[in-house]
């Protein structure tokens, strides 16, 4: 299903606004937020991965754009939580707004485009818990976001941004931190790379004793909304950063 006026697009894919209503509606009734998060992501499994499906840059009007057919692991994870904080596809709407962009004004320049944009933009919907989670494993560092290290920009158009990154290595991940995380937990991948938070991101799912990272997967044998073993997942990467969904004034 394909709606396009001057200032959106949208493009429902398997579902129409009735049936997102309706899911909505079911998960507006699951009270702890994780069982809602792991519902509603739960309905992207399959869904394609497509990476830059927004609309709008340094020279190019924005767009609001939502585009539930295909999905990147950002859009991914921004659909799930503006969803979490909805009860109809019209409050979805508004708060994809308030999720993606600062202060709901839509501009390239007012988008949240890295993870912990999310951190410091979103205060109200998420929380970091890495150091919480990773106690004195965590590691803190300085990073210039968005600057490459040649001194030029991976977005043109967005201010670097000097912020300081908590994140829990990847070999320091033991029984002790699994046990502090919840379903529901965003995780993102650390980068090492300058100017970088992170280089993926999803959804922890707890299962009783296993452990899932529900992401949208850019690998060639997948390229879809998938649920991968955490602990597989992570062992080659650097770190992890989490930020948790808080308990809001909307339910």
């Amino acid at each position: 299903m394909l709606k396009e006026f001057p200032e959106e697009k949208i493009l429902l894919g398997k579902f129409s606004e009735e049936t997102l209503d309706h899911l909505l509606h079911q998960a507006a009734e699951i009270k702890y937020i994780g069982k809602r998060i792991d519902f509603l992501s739960g309905q992207f499994l399959g869904i394609d991965y497509k990476q830059s499906t927004m609309i709008g840059g340094m020279n190019k009007t924005e767009i609001f754009v939502l585009n539930l057919k295909e999905v990147d692991c950002f859009t991914f994870i921004d659909y799930v939580e503006a969803m979490r904080l909805s009860n109809s596809f019209s409050e979805f709407k508004e708060n994809l707004k308030k999720v993606r962009y600062k202060s709901r004004a839509i501009s390239f320049e007012n988008r949240n485009h890295f993870f912990t944009d999310w951190r410091d933009f979103n205060p109200d919907f998420v929380s970091d818990v890495t150091e919480k989670i990773g106690g004195e494993k965590t590691i803190k560092i300085q990073k210039i976001i968005n600057e490459k290290e040649n001194g030029t920009y991976f977005l043109g158009g967005i201010k670097p941004v000097q912020r300081e990154i908590h994140y829990i290595p990847s070999d320091t991940i033991n029984l002790s931190v699994l046990d502090k995380f919840r379903t529901g937990d965003y995780i993102g991948i650390y980068s090492h790379m300058k100017g970088l938070d992170v280089s993926h991101a999803g959804i922890i799912i707890k299962d009783r004793d296993n452990i899932y990272l529900r992401h949208a997967s850019s690998r060639e044998e997948y390229r879809k909304v998938i649920d991968q073993d955490f602990n597989a997942y992570i062992s080659e990467k650097p770190g992890i950063i989490v930020l948790r969904p808080k308990l809001t004034s909307t339910f």
